[in-house]
């Protein structure tokens, strides 16, 4: 690690979005009329080349100046949830309001926006407050208030998946910096106790948890969508079928291009492409990890940590649910699903990610004592 950080950060990254765009390019077209064919494809490379010019700049820009502008950030994301709830601005699907429609955009999911507002505001109070991250009102209360104000609100708009995943990153971020376990501990505690009595009230979602017990019994009712996955993967073996024939895709498996795009390559492509993706994952835990070890100041560590988990949690989620590992939740997997929003701000995190680094303060080996390079030699 150390100064290639950045490098294998962007390798994994590069890799993702590329894999995103080629089973797209198969998925996509077999639910495409002849007039829009290949639509889908076209609107997530324009959203690529957003994505990448943003990161870019990021990448260019000094971090530290996000922590300027930390509160307006955070308020200007906090609006843009509120808006989910105005009629005329709101956009509905399958029940769930995560969408905005704004002029010349479009559909926008300001929840996107909001892990990486959430994590900027976090980690600019945890850097001001550095010394009382220990305390129980600026150490514990006043961040809970900071984190919970964007999760209830991206809760309550039906999207329980991407709130139960910020809430856990930023659950990270507090562990990391200090704040007691005794805090954090039953907080948890009763949060999950929380979710889960919301969810048993909610007989879609609560299906959603029966069905995942027994996904042969409801494989035509709520476990579709991971009997289904189970199917492809099953089809597909080690080898694939081969880039282009797979099966699933034809009608059978709902959201084959955004939710459950991970089982398309396992149908497609094998196992030796799922595991590449899932290693990919892993390039960013392990290099962002190191990014944040090496920060030049606790703000750019905690937000590269912040970022770090808001990509990698909903990653592991996803192919949780689509293994049949997890219930079904609806997040995409970042990077690779279909969607605009989720790719250019998740672009927008690993070019944060790299200006931490490009800033980052590196020993050489003249400047490590002699005896903590033997220590390191010998372990």
């Amino acid at each position: 690690m150390g100064r290639r950080n950045a490098t294998m950060l962007c390798i994994g990254t590069a890799a993702l979005v590329v894999l995103g765009l080629v089973m797209l390019a198969s998925v996509s077209v077999w639910f495409e009329s002849d007039e829009s064919k290949y639509s889908h494809l076209k609107k997530q490379a324009m959203w690529t080349g957003i994505g990448v010019v943003s990161a870019i700049i990021f990448a260019y820009m000094e971090y530290r100046i996000l922590k300027k502008f930390a509160k307006p950030i955070f308020g200007f994301s906090i609006l843009l949830l509120i808006c989910c709830y105005i009629p005329g601005i709101k956009h509905t699907v399958n029940g769930e309001t995560r969408w905005i429609i704004l002029p010349v955009i479009g559909q926008f999911q300001p929840s996107e926006m909001a892990k990486i507002g959430v994590m900027i505001g976090l980690a600019a109070w945890l850097a001001h407050f550095q010394a009382e991250t220990r305390s129980f009102k600026r150490g514990f209360i006043f961040p809970c208030m900071l984190i919970g104000v964007p999760t209830l609100l991206i809760f309550f708009e039906k999207d329980m998946g991407t709130a139960a995943g910020l809430g856990a990153a930023c659950v990270a971020v507090l562990f990391i910096a200090g704040t007691r376990l005794r805090y954090l501990g039953p907080t948890v505690v009763l949060a999950l106790t929380a979710f889960y009595l919301i969810v048993k009230s909610n007989p879609n979602r609560w299906n959603r948890i029966m069905a995942f017990q027994d996904l042969e019994e409801h494989k035509l009712g709520f476990g579709l969508q991971q009997y289904r996955a189970m199917l492809a993967f099953r089809n597909g073996g080690i080898d694939g079928l081969g880039l282009g024939n797979g099966a699933e895709k034809h009608g059978y498996l709902p959201f084959a291009h955004t939710d459950f795009i991970f089982p398309m390559i396992g149908e497609e492509l094998g196992l030796w492409f799922t595991l590449g993706t899932v290693f990919c994952f892993v390039l960013i835990i392990v290099y962002g990890i190191g990014i944040a070890v090496n920060s030049r100041d606790v703000f750019g560590r905690f937000l590269a940590m912040g970022i770090t988990a808001s990509i990698v949690i909903p990653a592991m989620v996803n192919i949780g649910v689509t293994t049949g590992a997890l219930p079904n939740t609806g997040l995409p997997l970042p990077f690779v699903s279909y969607g605009g929003t989720n790719l250019v701000f998740t672009l927008i995190g690993i070019g944060i990610l790299v200006s931490i680094h490009r800033r980052a303060h590196f020993r050489e080996s003249a400047e490590i004592p002699l005896e903590e390079r033997e220590r390191t030699i010998r372990i």
